[in-house]
């Protein structure tokens, strides 16, 4: 609108020439509908701006309210408002992908939104703080069970377990505990496998029986 009337003003500097005053008359009419255009904008700006600092200053004043969202706005009033903001020494942020629907929302200091509320305002939703701290904290108890199942490295069976576990069927678990120690045992000092204890003979089952 600037360079519109620099153009006519500027058209107006030079000498008119016969018959051109009905000209220079609707460039002049021209001229000043647009300066008054000019200052109406000036006006509505400066007017704009007085609201926005009284809503801001309503907020500030309101401990019940840690954020504020206002309706959307054109990139000349989120501007303004962000310039209020940033005056008031509080934190703005502008959310919506389509200029007509972009809208403003403003923080107090010390309740600065999280990178996670920012997104969920991006995205077009609304932010819900208990939604988010219970994801939180399952996040966190999934990576710790992470952390202490790396610190535990992988599960070794014993020898001796092993031992055990491969005979209990065969010879009873009582006796394949024993033989486990006794595995143990000799691989300390050197010596082979045990010899797995046999069940007794029907012939020193009779000579026992003799014996008695």
């Amino acid at each position: 609108m600037a360079d519109l009337l620099g153009s006519i003003l500027s058209s107006m500097e030079k000498p008119p020439s016969l018959g051109d005053q009905e000209t220079r008359r609707k460039a002049r009419e021209q001229a000043a509908r647009l300066k008054k255009l000019q200052e109406q904008e000036k006006q509505q700006k400066v007017e704009f701006r007085k609201r926005m600092e009284k809503e801001v200053s309503d907020f500030i004043q309101d401990s019940g309210q840690i954020k504020k969202k206002f309706q959307p706005m054109n990139k000349i009033e989120r501007s303004i408002l962000h310039d209020v903001v940033e005056v008031a020494g509080l934190t703005s942020f502008s959310f919506g992908e389509d200029d007509e629907c972009r809208y403003v929302m403003i923080f107090k200091k010390e309740f600065a939104p999280s990178d996670e509320e920012l997104d969920s305002y991006r995205r077009g939703e609304e932010w819900d703080p208990q939604k988010a701290e219970e994801k939180r904290r399952l996040k966190e108890l999934a990576q710790q069970q992470e952390e202490e199942a790396a610190q535990q490295g992988p599960v070794v069976v014993s020898p001796a377990s092993d031992y055990k576990d491969k005979y209990s069927h065969l010879i009873g678990k009582g006796a394949a505990k024993d033989a486990a120690h006794m595995l143990q045992a000799n691989k300390t000092y050197g010596c082979g496998p045990p010899t797995l204890p046999s069940a007794p003979s029907a012939r020193g089952q009779q000579e026992g029986h003799t014996l008695h």
